[in-house]
């Protein structure tokens, strides 16, 4: 069951300006600077958190991937993909089930039924390797 609240609400900003940025092609800090109103503290954490290690997560979503290539997967899937790799990586103090299953609803939600299957199936790989230790 995913959170609701202001969790919840600074995940599909931050997918909002995430997606934007790559429909832009524009780098997300000139996104981020364009805003009017400065989004929240979460928000802005995972949107550094994406920017700040990009192709270590790209990396990471490419390996878990099986089978897809990054700039083949339907943009949203890819960007809920970094986006939730970025918070694995990023806030430790999140479990893992909770940033999975956050992942899968937004994948549901802005993509398709399979893409929340195949969200949760790439993000389980990964979280196998970033936070081995975790439930």
């Amino acid at each position: 069951m995913p959170e609701e609240g202001p969790r919840h609400e600074a995940r599909e900003h931050a997918l909002a300006l995430l997606y934007e940025a790559e429909m832009k092609q524009s780098p997300l800090p000139d996104v981020m600077a364009a805003l009017a109103v400065t989004p929240d503290p979460y928000t802005v954490t995972l949107v550094a958190a994406v920017a700040d290690d990009a192709a270590r997560i790209d990396d990471l979503v490419s390996s878990a991937a099986v089978g897809w290539e990054l700039d083949r997967m339907p943009v949203v899937d890819r960007t809920i993909l970094r986006l939730a790799t970025g918070e694995l990586l990023a806030d430790p103090g999140v479990p893992v089930a909770v940033v999975i299953d956050e992942a899968v609803e937004l994948a549901k939600q802005y993509s398709t039924e399979q893409s929340g299957k195949f969200v949760n199936g790439v993000l389980s790989t990964i979280a196998a390797q970033v936070r081995p230790s975790a439930p």
